[in-house]
């Protein structure tokens, strides 16, 4: 095999050293200009008030006003009960959208049924409605249950599974082999045994991709609560970032210190979660 892809890259007459750094070149490239926006909002949070209008991109912050980071404490109004508000949402919603998820996917990976394929043709379609599409019909359906100014209808909505999540889990379900799911009939499984013992345990890299991408879209989520949530108590964190904006303007430094720290989780989850996270998209991919 080493001698073929030799042979190749000596008739193309380009060195295969001269390949992968341009490709490498290329993600570095790529990488440096996504964190841009990231590093300016870092560099932001630690500098005066006055120096943030200064020309240029101010990727370095010239001073290191840790305090920045106390006074946005304090300028955002009950930042407690942010955090609790938003981890209720967040934990809830990761649990139940797995849960869900998997558990329909499953059914459309394993269970043999008329219109199977039909059905999650019909699912997967749904990826293609904007949220404005369905955003009326949803808040006219939880004011009528009486779930307006509560934190239901951001938790609810998970507990009946994602189309995006659905499609992830059924196809890592895919990848598994047969011959376990017939073992298990052979011992006396039933079909709920065996997704509960069987296919869960196997599926933490896709279980922790589905996480990941929940705990993020329901952690940063601002237009959801924005509609829902009318009180103070029942905000979340995305909605206390709307606090350093007033009639006379936005108080940057404050703001950009304060949106450091809500990033900060989503950024060790990652780090944390990497391996999965990766794992996880490749091995859902491997069979359609």
């Amino acid at each position: 095999m080493a001698g073929v892809s030799k042979s190749i890259s000596e008739k193309s007459g380009t060195p295969s050293w001269a390949g992968a750094f341009a490709t490498y070149l290329l993600l570095i490239l790529g990488g440096c200009l996504m964190i841009i926006p990231f590093l300016w909002m870092l560099s932001r949070s630690f500098e005066l008030p006055s120096e943030v209008s200064a020309p240029g991109l101010g990727l370095i912050p010239k001073h290191l006003r840790f305090a920045n980071y106390v006074d946005a404490l304090k300028l955002m109004k009950f930042p407690h009960l942010y955090l609790l508000n938003t981890l209720k949402i967040t934990i809830t919603t990761v649990i139940g959208g797995a849960l869900s998820s998997s558990l329909v996917a499953f059914a459309f990976a394993r269970l043999r049924a008329p219109g199977r394929n039909l059905l999650f043709i019909l699912v997967i379609s749904t990826i293609m409605l904007p949220a404005q599409v369905t955003m009326i019909p949803q808040f006219v359906i939880f004011r009528t249950l009486g779930f307006y100014d509560t934190l239901l209808p951001l938790i609810v909505p998970a507990f009946f599974g994602s189309a995006f999540y659905i499609f992830l889990i059924r196809q890592f379900f895919l990848a598994i082999p047969k011959d376990l799911e017939d073992a298990a009939k052979i011992d006396g499984c039933s079909t709920f045994r065996t997704y509960w013992q069987i296919f869960l345990p196997l599926s933490k890299p896709v279980l922790a991709t589905v996480a990941f991408f929940s705990f993020v879209n329901h952690w940063n989520d601002f237009m959801t609560p924005l509609i829902y949530l009318n009180s103070v108590d029942k905000r979340t964190l995305a909605l206390g970032l709307a606090t350093f904006q007033d009639v006379w303007g936005v108080d940057v430094v404050s703001l950009m210190a304060a949106s450091t720290l809500v990033l900060l989780p989503v950024l060790v989850i990652f780090f944390v979660a990497q391996r999965y996270f990766v794992q996880g998209i490749v091995m859902s991919g491997i069979k359609g």
